[in-house]
């Protein structure tokens, strides 16, 4: 699990299967001052070598197009991080954190064909821009 942002110790830790993404902010020593822990899903469940970002505030719309460069975690990203991947407008992440959310986050990026709106297409357009 990688802690990165606004936490006071950024790093690679290792968390017991299950944690979610309060555990690992609290294992990064928690919240750095201007954290915005509202930006992210802190009930999310967590997935071997997932990365969690916490942005400060303003800093969503950067996070966002930083992760343009690299999957992102479907996780713990917000309505606003999933609407920049390519594939995914406004509602469509909006129903993607309404799933995670009812099923206590996502272990797979598989799952999210359950989602309203994602067909095959565009899960293969998915694949390669997030991460569990």
């Amino acid at each position: 699990m990688h802690v990165a942002g606004a936490v006071e110790r950024p790093g690679v830790y290792r968390l017991p299967a299950g944690s979610r993404v309060t555990d690992a902010v609290r294992r990064a020593a928690g919240f750095a001052r201007g954290a915005n822990p509202d930006a992210i899903n802190l009930a999310a469940r967590l997935s071997d070598g997932q990365q969690v970002v916490v942005p400060r505030p303003g800093a969503a719309a950067t996070s966002a197009a930083g992760a343009q460069s690299g999957p992102v975690s479907v996780g713990s990203a917000t309505v606003e991080q999933l609407d920049q991947v390519e594939g995914i407008g406004p509602v469509t992440a909006q129903k993607i954190v309404e799933f995670r959310d009812q099923h206590g986050g996502l272990s797979s990026i598989n799952q999210l064909d359950e989602v309203d709106g994602i067909g095959p297409a565009t899960m293969q357009t998915l694949r390669s821009a997030l991460q569990p």
